[in-house]
């Protein structure tokens, strides 16, 4: 997949895309970058124009101020925009997963479909030096082959936006605008998520009506990296199948 760049306002957007077909945009987590979907994008993409995209101050994305959560989901709109993508389906994991709802909530005429991966969507009741504990969990169970990723991510994203962002996503609640959200929903979750747990998950079945649950028996946090096979399945009989279905 080559790299690419287009602006958007004042900041440089990195984007990849593969495939031909429906488009479906891929949105990572905190830290992370395009690269947390290494091992999804060429199956999804034989069904579908697959776009991974870079958040402001992650990957390869910089822009002249600092990401702002509550301002991604309108960033993210523009930049879809900006390519003529259209109507798409958007997965998001983690903090991407708060990012896809807030689109999806808030621009329901861009958002198709909607899959939430271990979206930190709720609040789970804990505070910033909880949550740090938390992720030492998740990285506890995440196959050893994701960790240079992770950190080589973070380190290049640079402490103060991961921390800034942790911030800003423990201090946010979507609770009232997911009634918002009308795009049919799939939630995939790891079993052995201790960062976002599958509880989490379960709450946010009950608040979508309609949605789907489906939880992935060994894998973390990261169940796209965690097992690829069984995500990549469950992402492109969703994305498959007859609307109403």
């Amino acid at each position: 997949m080559e790299q690419r760049w287009t602006h958007v306002g004042a900041a440089r957007i990195a984007y990849q895309i593969a495939g031909d077909g429906p488009p479906l945009v891929l949105i990572h987590g905190l830290s992370g970058s395009a690269r947390w979907w290494r091992r999804n994008v060429l199956a999804l993409a034989e069904g579908f124009r697959v776009y991974t995209v870079d958040l402001i101050g992650f990957g390869g994305s910089r822009g002249r101020q600092a990401f702002v959560l509550d301002e991604a989901a309108a960033h993210l709109a523009r930049w879809s925009e900006q390519l003529g993508i259209g109507r798409a389906s958007f997965a998001g994991h983690s903090m991407g997963g708060f990012i896809a709802a807030d689109l999806a909530a808030g621009f329901p005429d861009l958002v198709d479909r909607l899959v939430l991966v271990d979206a930190a969507a709720l609040p789970i009741g804990r505070g910033y030096a909880q949550h740090a504990l938390g992720l030492a969990g998740a990285l506890r169970f995440s196959r050893p082959s994701f960790l240079p990723v992770l950190v080589g991510d973070a380190l290049r994203a640079g402490l103060w936006t991961v921390v800034a962002a942790a911030r800003q996503l423990l201090a946010s609640d979507l609770t009232v605008r997911l009634s918002d959200i009308r795009a049919p929903t799939l939630l995939v979750w790891g079993e052995r998520d201790r960062l976002v747990p599958v509880e989490v998950g379960r709450r946010l079945q009950e608040a979508l009506p309609g949605s789907r649950l489906e939880i992935i028996a060994r894998a973390g946090h990261n169940p796209m990296w965690d097992r690829p096979e069984e995500f990549n399945r469950l992402v492109l009989e969703f994305l498959s199948a007859p609307a109403g279905l």
